[in-house]
């Protein structure tokens, strides 16, 4: 036995520092969604909060374009609803076509392997879109079960335009389609149904501007069957949809305890998103967006996406021949408070990723972006002109 004593660790009162979160995520919580973290608990199975439940769903079904049955939040980060997805829709020997283009597209096959399906990859390079020709030639040779793909692809800043060709193509070739809306849903155009998704799963965090820990997934007719029809279990007990739809479905029993105050505030961001109209929001996010778009091109850098796939929720901008991108960062983060990410993987060092989502997409955000980036650029050498920056940012949020 250890003769070892314990003394209790002497751990300061909580005060996280003060920071404006322009990252890939997570970005600021609304105040509203703050409060209604701090209300009291109640039971899981509570009258009250299985009123919530539904509420939260019919909340949901608003924000994805669903009328889908089977739309809840899963306990857990994005992450745990991209999981579900694979997990249920997956059985051993399926053949899944992913794409190559960016992290979580890798990410998409780590788990189709796990659930014991075979991987079939749609090529394209990091930063560009799947194209529609390469997804049908993908399928037609080798005939999968699903198409995956991600609509808006968090590393490296490119939208999935032409959703709809590829739900097309998927339904010729009699595939289901699961859909990656982790930084998109809130933020980015998204019509689940009008597109013919069969399957889409997001996060919190990214433009809804909630905390992580209930993530949405929604899932057609057409996919529950699959579900329903599976010949082996789901290899995730909790995950298991087929389980979980007794809790989140008319029977609202007993499977675990949900995360009551991440459904609180799920619950305030999506009614903060009904209030300002779906639409309006996509058209802010753009404006803004713009607005910074504008400005770091005025500064002379450049965007790593072409026009046709930019993505207003997480904006890719190319770091500039000599400079240090984490030196960049860091000094954002100790002398501003303002957090920005660069890249990884293929483009570690070579992109800055700012994020304009949800309650961090503002017009002040962006100004007060602009200089500080400035000041870290000239402070490695490289000369921009922040009037200008500031100016043309001004004009394209104000159009």
């Amino acid at each position: 036995m250890s003769d070892a004593t314990f003394e209790p660790p002497q751990i300061a009162p909580l005060e996280p520092p003060s920071r404006l979160l322009m990252g890939p995520g997570p970005s600021d919580v609304h105040p509203r969604v703050l409060k209604a973290m701090s209300t009291p608990l109640i039971g899981h199975l509570d009258p009250a909060f299985v009123a919530m439940m539904t509420e939260v769903q019919d909340l949901l079904r608003y924000t994805f374009r669903t009328g889908n049955r089977w739309t809840i939040p899963v306990s857990g980060t994005g992450s745990a609803a991209m999981e579900a997805a694979f997990a249920n829709l997956v059985e051993p020997g399926d053949r899944v076509a992913v794409p190559s283009n960016g992290y979580f597209g890798d990410r998409m096959a780590a788990m189709v392997e796990r659930a014991g399906g075979n991987v079939v990859r749609v090529e394209a390079p990091w930063g560009e879109p799947l194209s529609p020709d390469a997804v049908e030639s993908v399928l037609a040779e080798h005939a999968p079960a699903i198409l995956a793909f991600v609509h808006a692809e968090t590393s490296t800043g490119a939208l999935q335009p032409d959703v709809e060709q590829l739900t097309r193509i998927a339904r010729e070739h009699g595939a289901l389609v699961i859909a990656d809306t982790v930084t998109s849903l809130g933020g980015v155009e998204l019509r689940v149904d009008e597109w013919g998704i069969d399957v889409a799963y997001s996060g919190g965090q990214k433009c809804l501007s909630c905390p992580p820990g209930a993530s949405p997934l929604t899932l057609n007719d057409r996919a529950m069957e699959k579900v329903g029809a599976r010949s082996a279990p789901v290899r995730s007990w909790y995950l298991d949809l087929s389980l979980l739809q007794n809790y989140w479905g008319d029977e609202r029993s007993y499977h675990h305890t949900a995360p009551i105050t991440n459904i609180y505030a799920l619950r305030e961001a999506l009614r903060l998103v009904a209030e300002e109209g779906l639409e309006n929001r996509w058209a802010r996010h753009r404006r803004i967006a713009g607005g910074l778009k504008a400005g770091v091109v005025a500064m002379g850098l450049q965007m790593l996406p072409e026009d046709a796939w930019w993505l207003p929720s997480l904006n890719a901008v190319r770091v500039p021949d000599g400079i240090d991108a984490k030196l960049v960062t860091s000094t954002l983060l100790s002398r501003h408070g303002i957090e920005i990410s660069g890249g990884f993987g293929p483009l570690a060092g070579r992109i800055f990723r700012i994020g304009c989502m949800g309650h961090s997409c503002s017009s002040r955000n962006v100004l007060a972006l602009l200089p500080a980036l400035a000041e870290a650029l000239r402070e490695q050498g490289f000369e921009v002109d922040v009037k200008e920056g500031l100016a043309a940012a001004v004009e394209a949020m104000d159009e």
